[in-house]
């Protein structure tokens, strides 16, 4: 069985399940799987200037609403339980949790427990950080021993 560590920043489509459980063809795949929520974790200011960048204004006007704290954790929770029930529906097993501090140690530590064979990395852009090589993916593969694969989500949750 294939072991896979998957972080993500919000609920998989339909289209982020089927794509990442047909990577690998038809050998099984065990996902585990790492939700930080948006919240308060990633600046507002770099937020905007992504949603600038993809030509999402209305986005950009509208970082102050996103939802922070114990609303985030909330919403988190249940991003995370849709995408495990997706997971699991496509015939992969799945398990996760929310992680809320230290996203990069609480990775390094599951991808050691779990003898993970690949992360898989699957977020919205972030052009300021990725640019810089300060987003997840980027700082993943100088940490975590094993291949890192960076993916972006095909829709909006």
């Amino acid at each position: 069985m294939f072991t896979s560590v998957l972080m993500i920043e919000k609920a998989l489509t339909s289209a982020d399940v089927e794509f990442v459980t047909t990577l690998h063809g038809d050998e099984t795949v065990a996902f585990h799987v790492l939700l930080q929520p948006r919240g308060d974790q990633a600046d507002r200011l770099l937020r905007a200037i992504d949603d600038v960048a993809m030509g999402e204004l209305d986005e950009a006007t509208h970082e102050g609403e996103t939802p922070e704290g114990e609303e985030a954790v909330g919403q988190g929770a249940r991003a995370l339980e849709v995408s495990l029930t997706a997971l699991r529906g496509s015939g992969s097993t799945a398990e996760g949790r929310l992680i809320e501090d230290h996203p990069l140690d609480a990775l390094k530590t599951l991808v050691d427990q779990v003898e993970a064979d690949e992360v898989i990395v699957l977020t919205d852009p972030h052009y300021v950080e990725e640019f810089f090589h300060r987003d997840w993916a980027s700082r993943a593969r100088h940490k975590v021993g094993v291949p890192v694969l960076k993916l972006f989500s095909h829709s909006k949750a």
